[in-house]
C-alpha cells in the first residue's frame, strides 16, 4: 500500500513527469492532490502498470482527486532550456493549473526548482512510495501517450503509436532515413552507432 500522507501536512500535491528520455514530443507533468488516506486499488508507479491499467486508473484518479492538473513543455522549449529545466517548468505549469493551493509538494526524483513559497521534498522512486506521486505519474504518462498517438497520424513512419517517441532502434532508424520532424528534440543524440547529423 502506498503512503497517502507526509509528516503533518494536510493538503499534499504529488508531482511527476513523463517523456524526459524521449527523442520526440513534449515532456508532460501532472500535479495531483488526493484525499488523505485515500485507497485506490492497484495504484502504483505508472511504469509497473499495463497500458489498460493506466487508463483505467486515470479515470479513477480524476474522479477521486481533490484537484489535479496536467501540463507540458514542447520540444522547442526543451531544446532551448534543456530537458532538466523543461521538466521543472512542466511541473510548475501543472502546479499553476491547480485550483486548490496545497500545503506541501512531493516530487518524484532528486531535484526540483522551488515553486513559489511552498515547501517541497524530493523522493527518489517516489512514484512507488506515495499515492499522490503515483497518481501524477499515471496522469502524466497517459496524457503524453495520447499526445504521441495523435501526432503519429501526421508522421506514421516514426511509429510513435508504438514507441511514444522513446529512443528505440526503429525510431532512430526512421530519423536517419527521414530526418527530423517539427516534433523532434534537435539537441538530443540519436542512439545509433552511425549518426548522420
Amino acid at each position: 500500500m502506498l503512503q497517502s500522507y507526509f509528516k503533518d501536512y494536510k493538503l499534499i500535491v504529488g508531482c511527476d513527469e513523463a517523456g524526459r528520455g524521449c527523442l520526440a514530443g513534449p515532456v508532460f507533468a501532472a500535479a495531483v492532490i488526493l484525499p488523505l488516506n485515500s485507497e485506490i486499488i492497484t495504484l502504483n508507479d505508472s511504469k509497473k502498470l499495463t497500458e489498460k491499467q493506466r487508463f483505467t486508473l486515470r479515470e479513477i484518479i480524476q474522479d477521486v482527486a481533490l484537484d489535479f492538473s496536467v501540463a507540458m513543455v514542447d520540444n522547442d522549449e526543451i531544446d532551448e532550456i534543456n530537458i532538466l529545466n523543461a521538466s521543472f517548468l512542466a511541473m510548475h505549469r501543472a502546479m499553476d493549473g491547480l485550483k486548490i493551493l496545497p500545503d506541501f509538494i512531493l516530487i518524484d526524483g532528486n531535484r526540483f526548482k522551488k515553486y513559489k513559497d511552498l515547501e517541497h521534498e524530493c523522493i527518489v522512486k517516489g512514484d512507488g512510495k506515495f499515492s499522490c506521486i503515483a497518481a501524477a505519474s499515471i496522469l502524466a504518462k497517459t496524457y503524453r501517450d495520447d499526445f504521441m498517438e495523435n501526432i503519429d497520424n501526421e508522421f506514421p513512419q516514426y511509429f510513435w503509436k508504438k514507441n511514444k517517441g522513446y529512443p528505440t532502434k526503429q525510431h532512430a532508424d526512421a530519423i536517419i532515413k527521414h530526418g527530423f520532424t517539427k516534433y523532434h528534440r534537435k539537441t538530443f543524440n540519436v542512439p545509433t552507432q552511425t549518426r548522420l547529423f
